[in-house]
């Protein structure tokens, strides 16, 4: 469908079986997002945050009628993209989790975002290659979460959102980890991964060097850290400097896996090692809500 012929009230893809619908539905597998540059974004929410923060990287857009109806905000946005009505059957054949409402973004190829010598481009958002973090760092960041080989897809997803809600400046993704475009992944950000950077495609040596380099003092977040987050946030409430670690400062936590949180490599790579304090019974905290304890001590210090 072109992109000014668009009818919300009449379908115009009605075979489920469709060429077209076989491959939208086959960016669910990782194979086909590498191979084709692009990926899924599912459900209401995410199309919504995806039309309106990064429409650059929207290739089509897809609904049913009653969501083009119900979600007169995403048709509205959309407009002077390519979009294209399905009946529900073709929208649950492109993807379970659509709930009516389907896009296909692209992601940017390697080489293609800005270098600091051409100057930082602030509007960049989503997922981004590892070439990004040179001209990010060049804007001074103030907060950035730093994940070290996270496999699980929706722990990923909410740590973004959580980012996201803290007011990190952007998302380093390092190590043999998850996709950022698994579609786990994106719909567990709600929308959130189209607000900040997601830099991804780098080792953990290289994102603490680069963060290191850039001024940001990388602070590990393990049960085995020395220092206590607590103390942490005391000392920056009263401005008191003459600790070992100044929350006030341009921060770049370090989180690691879910199941075996950060190797001793990794935690030595790091300026400091801080501990969240468990004050129940409780054994840990799970990366997510770790991420969202040790963020918003930094915002709040920021503050």
């Amino acid at each position: 469908m072109s992109r000014s012929a668009f009818d919300p009230t009449e379908p115009t893809l009605t075979n489920p079986q469709a060429d077209r619908v076989r491959s939208v539905h086959g960016l669910g597998q990782r194979a086909a997002r590498r191979r084709s540059g692009q990926y899924l974004v599912e459900g209401p929410q995410a199309v919504r945050e995806l039309v309106r923060w990064s429409p650059e990287r929207v290739r089509d857009v897809y609904l049913t009628p009653e969501s083009a109806a119900r979600y007169p905000e995403i048709v509205t946005g959309s407009a002077g993209l390519f979009r294209h009505l399905g009946t529900p059957e073709v929208l649950a054949a492109m993807s379970a989790d659509a709930q009516g409402v389907l896009a296909v973004a692209t992601l940017p190829e390697a080489g293609t975002t800005r270098t600091p010598e051409h100057g930082p481009l602030p509007s960049e958002r989503g997922p981004l290659t590892a070439d990004a973090l040179p001209g990010l760092l060049a804007t001074g960041p103030r907060l950035i979460a730093l994940l070290a080989r996270v496999r699980d897809p929706g722990n990923l997803g909410t740590v973004i959102r959580v980012a996201d809600a803290a007011g990190a400046d952007a998302v380093v993704i390092a190590g043999d980890a998850v996709e950022v475009t698994n579609p786990k992944v994106v719909r567990s950000t709600a929308g959130s991964l189209f607000h900040l950077p997601v830099v991804h495609g780098l080792s953990v040596d290289d994102a603490v060097r680069s963060l290191r380099a850039a001024g940001s003092r990388v602070l590990a977040a393990d049960g085995a850290g020395t220092l206590d987050l607590d103390d942490l946030q005391d000392a920056a409430a009263l401005g008191d400097d003459r600790g070992p670690v100044d929350l006030r400062r341009p921060t770049a936590w370090l989180f690691g896996n879910e199941a075996w949180g950060l190797p001793a490599e990794d935690r030595d790579l790091a300026d400091a090692v801080v501990r969240v304090p468990l004050r129940g019974h409780a054994e840990s905290l799970n990366l997510a809500t770790a991420a969202a304890v040790c963020l918003y001590a930094s915002s709040r210090a920021h503050r």
